[in-house]
């Protein structure tokens, strides 16, 4: 076979392939090294495949800050699906409050015992010691935009809390959610680290300082 013959990638793809291979040299070159930080959002990629989408940090940040301060002093936050706030809430190391993440995705075992393995299939196939009413407050952001996904996972939801929730989910899901768990739209439009087509929404059932926002 002639080299004429044998297919030829653009200059472009070649360039965003060599750009490709480069960031995951340099995310592999991160975790190597000293500085690498764990809980960091995006430490663990996101898999689209289980229709996961990360927060951008200022709304990681934020939903964990709202998370301290209606859990109260020593309290608990579980969140559900939540894995980049789950992250942020353990940056703030030191603070007084404990927290456990509630996932589907293995990956997340890596941070030991506060990993549980979630299905909203399963809505309440829990850990023993994970008792009814022994969080402070919920935080779940349901994997899909389906009444289904939102009803199972309000069942988890409601047996884990003490009373209050905050739920991330779209804005489509506004009723449905208002059904099934009883809180109500805010102010705060959180975002994403990628742009999503669909609005998305924080809803609680509690007076919040998410609600502050313009």
């Amino acid at each position: 076979m002639d080299d004429d013959d044998i297919p030829q990638l653009s200059s472009h793809t070649l360039a965003a392939l060599q750009e490709f291979y480069l960031e995951q040299q340099q995310r592999e070159g991160m975790k190597t090294s000293q500085g690498f930080n764990q809980y960091s959002i995006g430490s663990i990629e996101e898999d689209w495949q289980l229709s996961q989408f990360w927060y951008s940090d200022e709304t990681a940040s934020c939903l964990a800050k709202e998370a301290v301060l209606a859990a109260g002093k020593g309290g608990r936050i579980a969140c559900i699906s939540a894995p980049s706030v789950y992250q942020k809430l353990k940056e703030q190391d030191g603070e007084d409050f404990s927290v456990c993440i509630l996932e589907y995705d293995r990956r997340f075992s890596v941070y030991g015992e506060e990993f549980i393995f979630y299905d909203y299939n399963h809505p309440l196939d829990l850990p023993k010691n994970l008792l009814p009413h022994s969080f402070d407050i919920v935080i779940a952001d349901p994997p899909y935009l389906s009444e289904e996904c939102l009803q199972k996972t309000a069942e988890t939801i409601k047996h884990l809390t003490k009373g209050k929730i905050l739920l991330c989910t779209g804005a489509v899901m506004e009723e449905q959610a208002a059904k099934h768990l009883g809180v109500k739209m805010c102010k705060f439009i959180p975002k994403h680290s990628r742009n999503l087509a669909n609005e998305f929404r924080c809803y609680v059932n509690y007076p919040s300082g998410l609600d502050c926002f313009s």
